[in-house]
């Protein structure tokens, strides 16, 4: 998942990313791996579930002047390795902090 933040006028822009996927080790060595490809023994899971939502909390810290971003929030598929990724599901949304 990537999360954006952008202002209107294009000066301030910030970037966050999540990985969703089960964490693993192939039984040789301490090392964690991630991917279903070399999942032998999970350690954690922190994949997402079929039909359960999920809450996260993403934070910025904008300047003192900017009242309002525009968010956009990015889900991808990842298979195998980083290049391979495919979007899933796209949220637009401008956050304000005036009431």
């Amino acid at each position: 998942m990537v999360v954006t933040a952008k202002s209107a006028d294009g000066k301030f822009e910030q970037k966050a990313e999540k990985f969703y996927h089960p964490q693993a080790t192939n039984c040789r060595d301490t090392k964690m791996k991630y991917g279903a490809q070399w999942k032998v023994a999970n350690i954690r899971d922190t994949s997402l579930q079929p039909l359960q939502a999920k809450k996260e909390t993403i934070e910025f810290d904008l300047p003192k002047d900017l009242r309002a971003v525009d968010v956009t929030v990015e889900l991808f598929y990842e298979n195998v390795n980083p290049a391979n990724k495919y979007p899933v599901h796209t949220v637009k949304k401008t956050v304000t902090l005036d009431k």
